[in-house]
């Protein structure tokens, strides 16, 4: 059962009333203290881009294949990553560094452990849970502005250009794609006010006369979102990937917008173990994390057949529904600003309310920038 903004809120902070979980708001950053950054081999000006570059065509920051090197630890750690699924294409990247052995060439014995954001998150907070695959979504911020020492360490992916993953509509008699009232309009979606989605859902609606405060929201099962829209029980629908390949095309539908392209919404959290307890774990992670994906997703990785075979088996689908889709733009780094536009989207939605979290106190990109030695 899918748990409101609400709901969670409540769970964080009976969460802190009972463990008396200590504010992070003690630095800039959440890992402890400064640390010597090396240049890295592989890892040259292409594996760092400004974080204010929001530009749509911006380049994924890059190294060598095979780079950054392992840097093995004296003694093996063992971790756990929380994640909401193992099937989807976003997970990816985390099955195929425990496939090919990337964390254990770092002395990392990691699990990836299936739990939902509402679960995980206190799990998190407390050091149960060492990381967590998931997104700064409402929830999380929420528990970060209570006092959850968690932070944001890496990103995930940006859609393709060519992605048609977003905000789908059944337009009307006189109706164009750039031309529809959203204002009223039945939302069909998987995907509650809470999620990181509304942000670029709250940018399309603005555009054509909506918002999230102006439509009605009609939270369905996965199976039933596309339904809801073809028979008309919804009048618009977010459709993930690779569901709306079904109306693509059909001139009774229209795409108004999705996922900012250069921009992930999601990727890897950290609680106080690695944030604080093993710095040198969390850097590492990270380090395998980054190694898989400049080896094995650093461009177009669909149009390698044997891998994208590779991939359905682990991420247990099939080859042409993942063929059905471009390749995402996986991407470790985290833009800057991105949480304060999810928070306006969280307020606008009715999930958030209070001052929002300062970037400083739910974003470090400083283990991902000693990963591949880049000095700040």
């Amino acid at each position: 059962m899918r748990r409101s903004g609400y709901g969670v809120a409540l769970v964080v902070g009976a969460l802190l009333a009972s463990a008396g979980c200590s504010s992070p708001y003690e630095g800039e950053a959440g890992s402890s203290g400064p640390r010597a950054i090396t240049p890295v081999e592989g890892c040259g000006t292409s594996s760092w881009t400004n974080p204010a570059d929001l530009a749509t065509d911006r380049e994924p920051a890059r190294c060598l294949p095979g780079a950054p090197s392992p840097q093995p630890l004296g003694k093996t750690r063992k971790l756990t990553i929380a994640t909401g699924t193992l099937s989807a294409e976003y997970v990816a990247p985390l099955e195929v560094a425990l496939a090919k052995g990337e964390f254990k060439k770092e002395g990392l014995d990691v699990t990836l452990k299936v739990l939902p954001t509402p679960d995980a998150l206190p799990l998190l907070a407390k050091g149960d849970i060492d990381a967590q695959w998931a997104a700064p979504e409402a929830a999380v911020m929420n528990g970060v502005k209570g006092g959850f020492d968690i932070r944001w360490v890496a990103g995930n992916f940006s859609p393709a250009p060519e992605s048609k993953s977003g905000l789908w509509v059944r337009l009307k008699k006189g109706e164009s794609a750039d031309r529809v009232r959203m204002v009223g309009r039945r939302m069909g979606t998987m995907i509650g006010k809470g999620s990181v989605i509304a942000y670029p859902m709250e940018k399309a609606l603005v555009k054509h006369g909506g918002g999230l405060d102006r439509i009605q929201f009609q939270q369905l099962g996965s199976a039933d979102v596309l339904t809801a829209l073809q028979n008309g029980g919804a009048d618009s629908a977010w459709l993930l990937d690779p569901v709306w390949r079904k109306v693509d095309g059909d001139a009774r539908y229209a795409f108004l917008g999705g996922q900012p392209l250069g921009e992930p919404l999601g990727g890897m959290l950290y609680g106080r173990s690695l944030l604080h307890d093993d710095v040198d774990a969390g850097v590492a992670l990270l380090r395998a994390y980054i190694r898989t994906l400049n080896t094995y997703f650093a461009g177009d990785y669909k149009k390698d057949p044997a891998f994208v075979a590779e991939l359905a088996k682990l991420l247990k689908t099939d080859k042409a529904v993942l063929e059905s889709t471009p390749s995402l733009r996986m991407d470790w780094e985290i833009r800057k600003g991105t949480t304060g536009r999810l928070q306006s989207a969280y307020a606008a939605a009715g999930v958030a309310k209070g001052d929002p979290v300062p970037e400083s106190k739910a974003v470090d990109r400083a283990l991902y920038a000693e990963a591949v030695g880049h000095e700040p």
